[in-house]
């Protein structure tokens, strides 16, 4: 669709005394560039393979790897339906969509070699999660585990918790990785905690556990009430949209309008260019819907072909964002 230009840059709306910070440790097996998964393999990074046969262990030097497979739960844990692709002597790479997955998800994962072979992760790296057959964990054996958000350098959603100096440990926990109270471990500096995370657009809670006590974020005022009648924090992860309207240079004025401004006739002028009409605005993730007063005169996006009743006898042009 030509109706607006993605910019694949994330930003998050900054809140209180949010700052850009950095976080070195990656996630192991994935990244999520724009609305991509993104699996990845380097053979350097695996000791042991293992077979289901006999569940006898091999080095990874002594395989000759032919083929690559990514398997997980999203795929009932085959051996032989996502090959991934050979970038390079030690390299492999699979792209799926964000969307063919579920919103908010943690999958379990592993790789897969010559269609026999587990590449075995190790029990220091970040994201692992033990294995379990038949109800009871496996001893020694982990899975890798894709989260909704990672730790980047460059990440969009920066969390700092100022103080508590003394303590041991302070883990960032929201609905953006299921609550989960150990994968996002805070860094210590000299003010406090910090962490910078990758997170797919969308509005989030989230708190922070500080050696095991859960807490708000006390220099974040947007809060909502949970359900022990304490306060969990919220972020609004945002994602930049170029409303494009091509012709009408004649107008002297053309409006966006939509549900994202509760369809304010005034608040969105666009600016007049060569090919005609544009605007930037900054969209939480979701579906949309909008349309363009031209001098008065409400129109659709007419080269966006997304269009959707609003169920009370309009039709409105839509757009996505993920």
């Amino acid at each position: 669709m030509k109706q607006f230009t993605l910019h694949i840059i994330y930003f998050f709306l900054v809140i209180s005394s949010f700052s850009v910070y950095a976080q070195s440790k990656g996630f192991k097996g994935y990244r999520i560039e724009a609305d991509e998964i993104v699996f990845a393999f380097d053979k350097r990074d695996y000791k042991k393979a293992s077979s289901d046969s006999f569940g006898l262990r091999r080095d990874f030097d002594d395989l000759d790897i032919e083929s690559v497979v990514v398997s997980g739960k999203f795929n009932n844990w085959s051996k032989d339906k996502w090959y991934m692709t050979k970038i390079d002597e030690n390299r492999y790479e699979l792209r799926k969509k964000i969307k063919d997955f579920t919103d908010e998800f943690s999958w379990e994962f592993k790789f897969v070699i010559n269609n026999s072979y587990w590449a075995e992760p190790s029990r220091n790296d970040p994201n692992i999660s033990e294995a379990i057959k038949e109800g009871r964990k496996i001893r020694g054996v982990y899975n890798l585990k894709m989260y909704m958000a990672y730790p980047s350098e460059d990440g969009n959603a920066c969390f700092k918790l100022n103080g508590f100096k003394n303590a041991k440990k302070v883990i960032v926990a929201g609905s953006f990785n299921k609550w989960n109270e150990e994968v996002f471990q805070m860094n210590k500096v000299e003010d406090g905690w910090e962490l910078t995370l990758q997170i797919k657009p969308g509005i989030y809670q989230y708190r922070f556990i500080v050696d095991r006590k859960w807490m708000e974020d006390p220099n974040n005022n947007y809060k909502t009430k949970n359900e022990y009648g304490e306060y969990n924090s919220v972020i609004n992860i945002k994602f930049p949209i170029t409303f494009n309207l091509p012709g009408y240079k004649n107008a002297k004025q053309v409006i966006l309008a939509g549900s994202f401004n509760n369809w304010s006739e005034d608040e969105i002028k666009m600016k007049k260019t060569s090919e005609g009409w544009t605007h930037t605005i900054r969209l939480s993730g979701g579906k949309h819907h909008y349309k363009y007063i031209v001098d008065g005169n409400w129109i659709l996006d007419e080269v966006n072909t997304v269009k959707e009743y609003d169920g009370k006898g309009h039709i409105n042009s839509v757009c996505m964002v993920k």
